[in-house]
């Protein structure tokens, strides 16, 4: 009879995780601007991950009889450069493509660093309180209270102007969201059942911790990491248009945008369209996060 019932248990794990990705998948897709913005999505990323095949040209290739030359559709233009080229010659459309694969990596790292330390510090806070609690939460106020964009500048300045280290003080500028938003998750769940009786049984602090407690509070924290994605690649891109993030010739489009600066009236491609991919990406990004709230948060459903 157990062995019986054990198989059937197991045999309906599947069925139940389909159920739940099609109930998740019910309530994401109401939203078309979230349907959208993940399509838009995922055509970015498989424009990043195949830039090598996609690009027409390399993207710091220069072409000294090319300098400045218009989009094809405008007179001087060439099916050649589609999107026509910059003050030296390089083709855009294969430099924003590349700058796909820099922006999906900057927003990919710090939000996956920012995201597991402040996790483990927002659990640390939420589960042991006290000192802990009042220790990590007051950082967290230091580093809340300085304008985002400054304290990563001021980073930056301290550890050096370069991509890597604009993605770690960006990561380190997020960072008090998830601690803040983790810690009120654990509050909110050290005093239900299951979790007393967790430890009535003599389940370890660490396995309460990472295993019974964290995955019931991952819901916000995945809405967080979509809206912070799109926070890393705006904040990336700034850091580069001010010289302090990527740095030339790298194919960045923050990077791209402060090239161009000075040829802003007379060649607006060369500003316009990295702007545009920064602008399409974030607001895609966005409306994906916005679907994935709609579609985890329990508040939000509909009966």
């Amino acid at each position: 009879m157990t062995e019986t019932t054990y198989t059937s248990e197991l045999d309906t794990r599947p069925t139940g995780r389909i159920a739940l990705l099609k109930e998740f998948w019910a309530y994401f897709s109401e939203n078309r601007g979230a349907v959208i913005g993940l399509c838009f999505f995922v055509a970015i990323v498989i424009v990043a991950v195949f830039a090598h095949y996609i690009a027409p040209h390399l993207p710091n290739q220069q072409y000294r009889d090319a300098f400045l030359q218009p989009p094809f559709w405008q007179e001087g233009g060439s099916l050649s450069f589609p999107l026509g080229t910059d003050a030296v010659g390089r083709d855009m459309l294969s430099r924003l493509i590349y700058g796909a694969r820099f922006s999906l990596f900057i927003g990919c790292v710090v939000v996956s660093g920012a995201l597991v330390v402040g996790v483990v510090l927002g659990l640390c806070a939420g589960f042991f309180g006290g000192r802990i609690d009042t220790l990590i939460m007051r950082l967290m106020d230091i580093i809340l209270a300085f304008p985002s964009l400054l304290l990563a500048l001021v980073l930056v300045a301290i550890l050096g102007p370069s991509l890597i280290n604009a993605m770690i003080a960006i990561a380190i500028v997020q960072q008090p969201h998830y601690v803040r938003l983790t810690r009120a998750a654990v509050m909110g769940e050290l005093n239900k059942d299951y979790v007393t009786a967790a430890r009535v049984i003599g389940v370890r602090r660490m396995r309460l911790m990472f295993v019974t407690i964290l995955p019931n509070c991952m819901a916000p924290l995945i809405v967080q990491a979509a809206l912070s994605f799109s926070t890393a690649i705006l904040d990336a891109a700034a850091l580069g248009f001010l010289g302090m993030g990527a740095q030339p010739p790298t194919p960045e489009w923050g990077t791209m945008l402060a090239d161009a600066r000075e040829f802003i009236l007379r060649a607006w491609w060369v500003v316009t369209l990295p702007g545009c991919a920064i602008l399409a990406t974030v607001l895609a990004i966005n409306l994906m996060g916005d679907g994935l709230r709609d579609a985890l948060d329990p508040k939000l459903k509909r009966s």
